[in-house]
């Protein structure tokens, strides 16, 4: 009996076969710039039946596949726990596609391709915004007439939240303490940034927003930025909404404060080197992060840990040191820093386990 889990990106496709109930896992792979001149790959719905032939290659039956997790971006106010995929589940998840055009596509591309493999087979929607769920009122709705939330569902989502609850219960199991008596702060940094406080295995806030366009300075995206500077490029730059839209998303953040790159590598060489754009770009991405977790600390009252993910919170110590300096004059108890690599496959297929 085995789990398969499909994570499909924007431009990626990422599997892990897990055997249940240890979920040992049995093989995984990845494969990238779909879509583009070089790929073998055309499309997401191309690449995931490329995935049954690679899990056949490896001697596997994939008649013993049990069940199917994927992961989903974005599902709204409608989804807040992982779900059993009906065609009403995917009509659902077509409509949320407008919120995140990026990703639930794909997502969906990679539901359809393994229903026409394994059409027998129960599948399962792990949703990134599902875990924020539990944010109260006062925290997800934006300062805005009221009815564009009553009528349009504008508000505070939240993403990576695969990632931030699968962190929490390791912390969990490393500190010994069930998630019931711990206040965390969980930071995921990646080419994407995220922030969570957690309370008590509850999230009640989380800095990405309405889109993962809010928040922490990341690769390509800006972060926080006053609204005012969108009317400011439409008005007084002549930009168009959708040349502004690609420059917030794909030309800001790292990328666009060092002139160099999204890699905080090549930044950290830079900046080794005296390029003094490289040395505000780190002072920048570190000093948006301190003040997260000094506003989230204040939230939670107390934290017994903060905890560091995904490629660039498990690979740079250094980073890592540099945020969390100081960190415990404000807070009655100094708490633990604990680097976790995540683990978001394995998160997914635990989750779908459940659901089967």
């Amino acid at each position: 009996m085995s789990i398969l889990v499909i994570n499909c990106g924007s431009s990626s496709v990422k599997y892990k076969l897990f055997e249940v109930p240890s979920f040992r896992l049995v093989t995984k792979g990845l494969i990238e710039k779909i879509g583009e001149s070089n790929s073998a790959c055309r499309s997401h719905y191309q690449a995931v039946l490329s995935v049954f032939s690679r899990i056949k290659s490896c001697g596997i039956d994939i008649k013993d596949i049990s069940g199917i997790g994927h992961r989903v971006v974005h599902g709204g106010e409608k989804f807040k726990k992982p779900t059993l995929i009906t065609s009403k589940v995917i009509k659902e998840i077509r409509k949320y596609s407008r919120l995140a055009p990026l990703h639930n596509p794909v997502n969906l591309a990679g539901i359809l391709a393994s229903r026409k493999v394994l059409s027998k087979v129960r599948q399962v929607a792990v949703f990134d915004t599902a875990f924020h769920q539990t944010i109260p009122k006062y925290a997800y709705i934006y300062g805005l007439p009221f009815e564009f939330y009553s009528k349009f569902k504008i508000r505070r989502y939240g993403f990576h939240g695969t990632s931030h609850q699968y962190v929490a219960s390791r912390a969990s199991a490393m500190l010994k303490k069930p998630l019931s008596r711990l206040k965390l702060i969980t930071v995921h940094l990646g080419n994407g940034c995220s922030i969570a406080a957690v309370d008590r295995g509850r999230c009640i806030e989380t800095s990405m927003g309405f889109t993962p366009l809010e928040g922490l300075i990341m690769g390509t995206r800006c972060g926080d930025i006053d609204p005012a500077v969108v009317f400011y490029m439409i008005n007084r730059l002549g930009l168009s909404p959708s040349k502004i839209e690609d420059i917030l998303n794909t030309k800001s953040g790292l990328l666009g404060i060092s002139g160099l790159s999204n890699d905080i590598r090549m930044i950290k060489r830079a900046g080794s080197k005296r390029s003094l754009r490289a040395r505000l770009c780190l002072d920048m991405f570190v000093y948006r992060i301190k003040k997260y977790i000094a506003a989230y600390a204040g939230i939670l009252n107390e934290v017994q840990a903060v905890i560091f993910t995904a490629g660039i919170g498990e690979n740079n110590p250094d980073i890592i040191k540099r945020i969390t300096k100081d960190l415990g004059r404000f807070l009655k108890r100094k708490p633990r820093i604990l680097t976790i690599p995540t683990d978001e496959e394995l998160m997914i297929a635990r989750l779908t386990c459940g659901k089967l």
